[in-house]
């Protein structure tokens, strides 16, 4: 490995508690997770177009139409409590 990795710092960032052993592992693991990453670093890819997506995407979306919507009967059927026609929850504010 080119570079010490500071795997007490890592595991600070990610509010773990690592073992010897464990901090070992993963300093390992993650050396080897770089370098892997200095490989891709070394392929030429100035003639590919920048993308977010393996394949091209259109709209999944439906089109946004108005429709009916629930009744206040049907929209409150399962609501553990009501009152003037609204879903009623604990005073959480004072």
């Amino acid at each position: 490995m080119a570079e010490e990795i500071d795997i007490d710092r890592v595991a600070q960032l990610a509010r773990i508690a690592l073992t010897p052993e464990e901090k070992a592992k993963f300093a390992r693991q993650l050396g080897d997770v770089l370098q892997h990453i200095r490989q891709l670093e070394q392929v030429d890819v100035s003639g590919v177009e920048p993308t977010a997506h393996a394949f091209p995407l259109d709209n999944v979306w439906q089109e946004d139409l108005a429709r009916a919507g629930l009744s206040v009967t049907d929209a409150l059927r399962n609501a553990p409590a009501q009152r003037d026609q609204m879903v009623a929850v604990p005073k959480v504010v004072e």
